[in-house]
């Protein structure tokens, strides 16, 4: 003792500096931990867990949220939205053209649009993401080319557009990072462009897996076209300036807007957000609760080595006492048992950074695809670092309490053989209070995991409104040059949707200009007839141009009239079919077949109008998650001349299986499309039931996480429950053997314990679910069908925990009862 005693410590302390006495405390430190392997064990293993899986979920947070996007300026960068009726939306080319022109607050303001490809140059052809940007793209978002050159203003002039900026990924696939790509025209389409330049690898500044740039160019109908809002904007802010100052500028300009042109800007408003926030979106506020809810986990992780730095603590303080009589202050002893807290905790995290590896790739290979950035999570420097804050702040919260309680030793007793039963009250009020915040941080991840399996319960039972089963779908653009003209294109999707019909083993099939949960989503205002051509009395609906054989392929439910047929022809009666929301909202309590709608073409003097013919089942367009949006179907046969340019000339070609194997159809979908035209790459290929199996991925990715979590606390609180009161009864082993020399039946003994152990838990379990009402509104954004404080689950949750801790209570109750009250009572 003398030689890890204080006063040869403090003596070698001066001869050797501070370090020398730090590592006498590490060394003594692991000595003293190696002497309890049992505890040592059990103290890493939590503190591991813990650790690990917090930094697992901050490396997503860190990658998602926190890391500084390529080219984004986090103060300047902004994003520019047109808000209709307090809902985001696209800026129309009109707008963008006068915001640049009357804008003084920010620096540059630059459009993107999407423009996708089919790429026939240098290998099979395929289908590309491509983007139509304006001269100042690159400069608001500050990167340079790695090879080449970016657009100039002249380029984005009409007719002086066929430029292109090559993705480093495309540039390397496709050309095998030949710099001598530059100047050479690769064929886009049917249209040859020249590669200007080649952007480094990981520019991708909209996150949405842009491969190629090429100009913006507006003619004058479209600068001067205020109606069709598919832009995206962003800009950078002055130097002196500030979000709300560039805010009420554009509000300002907006207004403007509206009353010059009222019908295409009615009840549109602006929204500034710093661009890293808007990329991002909603995945933020999931991930921040995810975080929070790890970091609840390992605090009852700390809570629980507190607890059992307690007892020890207890079983050390002969020890402790006698260091304290040769000499050490209570300082020496807070220093020497925060060193021991400290070794713990760099063993738990050492250890839990080896369990972080492991499930941050198990976390990438699970996430859903729709969350931007994702795929780069790793243990980089700043999620190690993370790992060592944690690592240092949980030895502290778990180290500090126990080792200030034995600082203030009492030598005398704790000399005497009585010494623990002086001082076991104040420790288990202390130990009841940490299983206090375990049960409630427990409870609140428990409610979140319930919540999140009563919206997976939900969402289940949701009808999507369409057959999934059997059913394949995939997209076709047609490019421009090679199928010009709304006659071609008509006539090209007609063939080809006959083609399909024939293909073997197909019982329905059909082009439409876009199916639920595929891409090409358009939208449009209709007025219905006796409402005047007024902004308020436009219905937002979802467009869906198709041949007559989609109801059937896609098994639509048909309500009243019928659906679309091969008599709706161009110059015949122009027809429609509506879904029933949409006729709930076109003609309430009124029987809508043989009324008419006009939409898409004509306008407010000269409207077209169409007549109801059918009213078929409403459709999830985005999954059983989403809302229930108003659609409205069109013949091909009748398109709309201007609707070719919403879609890019691209449709969904749909197929159902008479076998039920959706996936057999797709290599006779390729064939036919071979047959029309080899050029034509079909992309986008996917059986509908996996589409709705991935609309759900979040939710589901969510649950295992959340679940996990909750389970964690809840075998954690358990673990909590069971050593406070384990020590509890062993504390009062020798009252328990009296009572029972006394008369006490084990009914009353077990009665004494089980209320002892039980009331905290009870208090823990009032403050979490109280918590776990906080939790739910953070979760709202995720929740679909439960309410954010859903008393079902929040009964099944209290239940569960009271199991679990009356488990935790009974097991050494039980077992203290075993014992004769002889043997405690001479154990004594």
């Amino acid at each position: 003792m003398g030689r890890d005693g204080t006063q040869g410590g403090r003596a070698s302390g001066q001869e050797g500096g501070p370090l020398s006495g730090l590592a006498r405390d590490i060394a003594y430190a692991v000595r003293q931990l190696r002497r309890t392997p049992g505890f040592t064990a059990a103290a890493v293993g939590t503190l591991a867990l813990g650790i690990g899986a917090t930094s697992a979920i901050f490396s997503l947070v860190w990658a998602v949220l926190l890391k500084p996007l390529p080219g984004v300026d986090p103060r300047r960068t902004v994003a520019v939205e047109s808000m209709l009726n307090g809902q985001p939306g696209g800026v129309s080319p009109g707008d963008f053209t006068e915001w640049k022109a009357r804008a003084t607050e920010l620096e540059s303001i630059t459009a993107a649009g999407a423009a996708n490809f089919n790429l026939a140059e240098s290998g099979a052809p395929e289908r590309v993401t491509g983007g139509q940007v304006s001269a100042d793209f690159f400069r608001v978002f500050r990167t340079a080319p790695l090879l080449g050159r970016t657009f100039e203003a002249e380029e984005t002039v009409p007719g002086h557009e066929r430029v292109v900026v090559l993705g480093d990924g495309l540039w390397r696939r496709r050309f095998g990072a030949d710099p001598s790509v530059l100047g050479r025209d690769i064929q886009l389409g049917s249209t040859r462009f020249t590669v200007i330049g080649v952007m480094p690898a990981g520019f991708d500044p909209l996150l949405d897996h842009t491969q190629l740039w090429v100009p913006l160019a507006l003619t004058p109908e479209q600068r001067a076209n205020h109606d069709e809002h598919y832009l995206q904007t962003f800009g950078t802010l002055k130097a002196a300036t500030t979000i709300e100052r560039a805010t009420a500028e554009m509000q300002r300009i907006t207004e403007d807007l509206t009353r010059e042109h009222p019908r295409d800007n009615f009840g549109r408003t602006i929204r500034i957000t710093p661009a890293g926030k808007f990329l991002v979106g909603d995945s933020a506020q999931q991930l921040w609760v995810l975080l929070g809810a790890v970091l609840a986990v390992l605090v009852i992780a700390c809570l629980n080595v507190g607890n059992l730095l307690l007892a020890r603590g207890t079983a050390r303080m002969r020890e402790l006492a006698v260091r304290a009589a040769l000499g050490a202050g209570g300082r020496r002893i807070v220093r020497q048992l925060l060193t021991e807290s400290v070794v713990l905790a760099v063993l738990g995290g050492a250890l839990g950074v080896a369990i972080a590896a492991f499930l941050v790739q198990g976390l990438r290979v699970t996430a859903p695809d729709d969350v931007p950035r994702l795929g780069e999570a790793s243990l980089d420097g700043a999620v190690l670092a993370f790992a060592l804050l944690v690592t240092l702040g949980s030895s502290l919260l778990f180290g500090t309490v126990p080792a200030l309680r034995a600082a203030r030793i009492d030598l005398h007793g704790a000399l005497q053989r009585a010494a623990a039963a002086q001082t076991a009250g104040g420790h288990d009020r202390l130990r009841r209070a940490l299983v206090v915040v375990e049960v409630a941080l427990a409870a609140a991840l428990l409610v979140g995991a319930g919540l999140l399996v009563r919206t997976a319960l939900y969402l289940a039972r949701v009808e999507p409104g369409f057959r999934p089963h059997g059913l394949v779908t995939a997209r076709l653009a047609l490019p421009p040059g090679a199928y010009d003209g709304p006659q071609v294109l008509r006539t090209t999707f007609g063939r080809l949707a006959e083609s399909l019909e024939s293909m073997q083993g197909v019982e329905a099939a059909a082009v439409v200009t876009s199916t639920p949960l595929g891409g090409g989503q358009t939208g449009n205002g209709l007025i219905a007839e006796g409402k005047s051509n007024d902004p308020e009395n436009r219905i937002i609906s979802l467009l869906r141009i198709s041949t007559p054989g989609y109801a059937r392929a896609m098994g639509l439910r048909l309500i009243q009239g019928r659906f679309l047929s091969a008599t709706d022809v161009a110059g015949g009666e122009r027809v429609m079919v509506i879904s029933r929301s949409l006729a709930r909202a076109a003609f309430p309590g009124q029987d809508p077949i043989g009324k008419r709608i006009s939409c898409c073409e004509g306008g407010p003097d000269n409207p077209v109008w169409k007549t109801v013919v059918g009213v078929v089942e409403d459709t999830r367009a985005e999954g059983p998650a989403g809302q229930v949006q108003p659609e409205f179907y069109l013949p091909l046969a009748q398109a709309p001349d201007a609707s070719w340019r919403w879609n890019q000339q691209a449709m969904a070609l749909v197929a159902r299986s008479s076998q039920g194997d959706a996936g057999r159809l797709i290599p006779q979908m390729r064939a036919a499309v071979a047959q029309l035209d080899p050029t034509l790459p079909l992309y986008d290929v996917a059986t509908m039931e996996t589409r709705l199996h991935d609309s759900t991925a979040l939710y589901r990715f969510l649950l295992r996480l959340l679940g996990a979590l909750g389970l964690s606390g809840l075998a954690l609180a358990g673990v909590g429950v069971y050593g406070v009161v384990a020590y509890g009864v062993a504390q009062r082993r020798r009252e328990i053997g009296i009572r029972m020399a006394l008369g006490a039946t084990a009914r009353q003994v077990l009665g004494m314990t089980t209320r002892t152990g039980l009331l905290p838990v009870g208090i823990g379990l009032v403050l979490g679910l109280a918590l776990s009402v906080a939790l739910g509104r953070a979760m709202a954004g995720v929740l679909r069908g439960v309410g954010t404080a859903d008393v079902l689950t929040l009964v099944c949750v209290a239940a569960l925990l009271l199991a679990a801790s009356v488990a935790a209570v009974l097991l050494p109750s039980r077992r203290a009862l075993a014992v004769a009250p002889s043997e405690a009572l001479a154990a004594e």
